[in-house]
């Protein structure tokens, strides 16, 4: 792990990913990070959350992080306050999420549609949708058909266990949408396309103009490469002991993994006031 070293700006808010990061891989909260975060409420640092996940996909976080500053989720797709009311939100363009869906097919790849509230699938008994249905609390609705549903599309997901073709999925969306979407990998096995002005990056824009608070004294902490996005918006960027090494390279710090209390150690080594860290 990185050793903290002086920062020209105190840290005034920390965003930070969810999945790989602020849980663990059962998706807990530990005791430890929450009271890392109430020690960061105490010393005057908010806290914001971005995720991949759905709004209502995060509201057993919003039950115990009632301080959080927004949570965005979509990565900044749908913004909500801790009361859920919309902040925010931007919805895919209907000829670009059709594109999407293509591209992502012909890569046979299992596709995902989410709109602001709803999460349509086609296959009840494809790789990952138990597992994305006990993280997220609800259950998806079975559709035969995408069609009529192109123009309230507020995140598409590509999902296969072939990381290789999730990362040949990536480049292709990428290119062949260009600037009508934002194309990244939250996980290794599932590909996020939203509204460009969707990704994390903005999302570090976002809390910057929305809490008056410069991007030099924003902390952003993840571990998949969507979260880079965010690292290179933000004055101090954490990456995650399990993110991988190009993750790694590309933030000021790397912490512990999520299976080791990481989240926790990050605040306390990088982010909380010397005074308060010494009381950890």
């Amino acid at each position: 792990m990185t050793a903290a070293t002086p920062k020209s700006r105190a840290v005034r808010l920390v965003i930070a990913d969810v999945d790989g990061t602020l849980v663990t891989q059962e998706k807990v909260l530990t005791q430890r990070a929450i009271e890392a975060v109430d020690k960061m409420r105490r010393a005057g640092i908010a806290l914001a959350v971005t995720s991949g996940r759905p709004p209502l996909g995060m509201k057993m976080l919003v039950e115990v992080l009632q301080h959080a500053e927004f949570i965005a989720g979509f990565n900044g797709g749908v913004i909500i306050r801790p009361d859920l009311s919309v902040v925010s939100k931007k919805l895919l363009p209907a000829e670009a999420a059709e594109q999407a869906v293509q591209i992502i097919e012909q890569h046979k790849l299992d596709v995902w549609l989410y709109t602001e509230r709803e999460w349509f699938i086609r296959d009840p008994q494809a790789p990952h949708v138990a597992r994305e249905q006990w993280t997220v609390k609800f259950p998806p609705t079975i559709t035969t058909s995408f069609d009529g549903l192109f123009g309230q599309v507020a995140k598409i997901v590509g999902v296969s266990d072939d990381y290789e073709a999730v990362a040949r999925c990536e480049k292709d969306v990428q290119q062949a949408c260009g600037t009508h979407v934002s194309a990244a990998r939250s996980q290794p096995y599932y590909l996020d396309v939203t509204h460009p002005n969707a990704n994390k990056g903005e999302v570090v824009t976002i809390a910057s103009e929305l809490l008056k608070i410069s991007p030099e004294e924003i902390a952003t902490i993840g571990d998949m490469p969507n979260d880079v996005l965010m690292f290179r918006k933000s004055g101090v960027s954490i990456a995650m002991g399990n993110a991988n090494p190009e993750v790694q390279k590309s933030a000021t710090f790397v912490t512990a993994s999520n299976e080791e209390e990481g989240f926790a150690k990050a605040m306390e080594d990088f982010v909380l006031p010397e005074q308060i860290r010494a009381a950890v």
